[in-house]
């Protein structure tokens, strides 16, 4: 994996560990493609993906990285966090695009009561943002 790839991991993970929503997506490429629990179809595009993110930020509560596994063309970032009182536990698979952006995104969640919470959570924020209906 280039540096490039590295620096864009390493400092998405410090910007969310941060809390710094916008430093955060200012690793992902343009036309980012973030896959979600929350729909069966990806979240396409910064704007999309930024005003996930602020809906993340106020969703998850005690949000911290626990783990991260390198691959040669991405990462995994083991994650743990509170929502509505469930604990949560998951994983950010990053992919790296050929400029070493963040390019998609893919998070998993587990256990089922925490996934359940999760989507209700996250669903009700986009709405309340108008980014979905």
């Amino acid at each position: 994996m280039d540096e490039a790839g590295v620096n864009a991991a390493l400092g998405f993970k410090a910007a969310v560990e941060a809390g710094d929503v916008v430093g955060a997506t200012r690793f992902f490429s343009d036309d980012i493609r973030f896959h979600s629990p929350v729909k069966f179809r990806p979240f396409e595009g910064i704007d999309t993906v930024r005003a996930l993110f602020a809906v993340l930020q106020r969703t998850f509560r005690d949000f911290r990285y626990v783990g991260r596994y390198d691959g040669p063309n991405g990462h995994v970032l083991h994650f743990r966090t509170v929502v509505d009182g469930k604990e949560v536990e998951g994983i950010d698979l990053i992919e790296l695009d050929e400029d070493g952006r963040i390019g998609t995104f893919t998070v998993m969640i587990r256990p089922q009561s925490a996934l359940t919470a999760v989507g209700e959570a996250i669903w009700a924020g986009l709405v309340a943002d108008g980014v979905v209906s």
